[in-house]
């Protein structure tokens, strides 16, 4: 048996832990740059401000409604995070993080329906004592079938948070009730074409045939319908396979107009891509790296980019900051007012298969990075960072309503008066 536990508009949950004037308000958390609204909670949902909306179309309504609005405040989020999957691990056998919200756990013991649902709610509870974070928890079989209970047990009516999909009369009456579109995997292409062929709902998408699907769609499909009827397809691999390229790339809260900044701007975006370049065990053959000004500025829009290829592959942050020192030449022309920089890792395989060159010497120091990333996850990000990145970035992303990070600071731990 399966379960997906999945929490209810992180960011903003998150932001309510260490807040508790804020646990019966409406608010929003921003995104890089407080450009666009990324999380609301219920409260704020109810009174119709929705994701993916830029903040300034909504700020003076925000504001007459008494929404409180967060910058995004990744490092706290990131460590309850690590809690939460802290405590779930304690229920099963094996977790899967399937991302900073969600996770998938495998139970191995044989329950009945009305049992799973109880284990349901003690996770729930359990979470919710420990973390103070809302979540849902749905159970099936197969990954497909927990993640259709999950919305289930946050979404439909007469669900408190812990539902189940295992017998066939539950597949029924919960997948009738569950739009096609909101079935793991099916996009807005995919949804239309399935409308017109008169698959409407998940539990008709259930009834194809495997065959068909794989017919007229893709093996992709195929195993999503052998899913939803209950043939275990997915291995946690295949829930969240190793990226094949990873990107790290931002705009500037401030323009950038200086060689010296964005070389510092290029050397934090490598750092930050080859650290998960290394959290996946991964190597790269090679690295983009591009700059650019705003396509609204008043002056032609510009933008660079630069290829590196590396002779043997590497996930040494200090070859990717050399290779993004040996681009900036190309990158950077004086007058430009740049407004995003990134870097890109491509080519990348499994660091089991490195292949080394004859004739070109592996100069990788795993035992540095291990201390570096080791460093940064016990004291903190940036506690030990390349001297390359700079020590006042003021180019560095707009966060006006950011809040403290009382997990991870010393400085900001909050205050109790009693």
């Amino acid at each position: 048996m399966f379960a997906l536990v999945d929490v209810t508009s992180m960011y903003a949950s998150v932001e309510k832990i260490y807040n508790p004037n804020l646990r019966n308000k409406p608010v929003m958390v921003l995104s890089n740059n407080d450009g666009c609204v990324v999380a609301a909670c219920p409260i704020a949902k109810r009174l119709g401000f929705k994701k993916f909306v830029p903040y300034f179309q909504v700020k003076e309504e925000a504001k007459k409604a008494g929404v409180v609005v967060c910058s995004s405040n990744y490092e706290l989020y990131a460590d309850v995070s690590s809690k939460m999957f802290s405590v779930m691990s304690q229920f099963c056998d094996e977790l899967h993080e399937y991302s900073i919200d969600e996770a998938f756990m495998r139970f191995s013991p044989r329950l009945h329906d009305s049992e799973w649902l109880a284990l349901g709610y003690e996770i729930r509870k359990t979470i919710w004592r420990e973390v103070k974070l809302p979540v849902g928890v749905g159970f099936g079989p197969t990954p497909t079938l927990a993640k259709a209970a999950n919305h289930a047990a946050k979404k439909l009516d007469g669900f408190r948070g812990s539902a189940v999909i295992n017998t066939q009369q539950e597949k029924q009456a919960l997948l009738s009730r569950m739009a096609v579109a909101d079935v793991w995997g099916i996009g807005g292409r995919l949804e239309k074409r399935l409308i017109a062929m008169g698959i409407n709902n998940a539990y008709t998408l259930s009834q194809q045939s495997p065959a068909k699907m794989r017919k007229y769609f893709s093996i992709v499909l195929e195993n999503t319908v052998r899913e939803l009827q209950g043939e275990l397809r997915m291995t946690w691999d295949e829930i969240r396979p190793a990226k094949k390229e990873i990107y790290s790339t931002r705009s500037f809260g401030k323009r950038v107009t200086t060689q010296d900044e964005l070389r510092a701007a290029l050397a934090t975006h490598a750092e930050i891509a080859t650290k998960k370049l290394r959290a996946q065990h991964s190597l790269a053959h090679s690295a983009t790296f591009f700059a650019a000004n705003s396509p609204h500025d008043d002056s032609r829009y510009v933008k660079q980019s630069a290829l590196s290829s590396f002779a043997v592959p590497s996930n040494d942050t200090r070859h990717i900051i050399h290779a993004a020192s040996d681009a900036l030449n190309k990158l950077f022309i004086p007058g430009v007012r740049y407004y995003k920089v990134g870097v890109g890792l491509l080519d990348i395989c499994d660091e089991k298969y490195r292949q080394d060159d004859l004739f070109t010497p592996n100069t990788d120091n795993s035992a540095l990075m291990a201390v570096l990333d080791s460093t940064n996850a016990r004291y903190g990000r940036n506690t030990m960072h390349f001297g390359a990145r700079g020590f006042q970035q003021n180019f560095a992303m707009k966060r006006d309503f950011l809040t403290k990070r009382a997990t991870t600071r010393w400085e900001e731990i909050p205050r109790i008066k009693c």
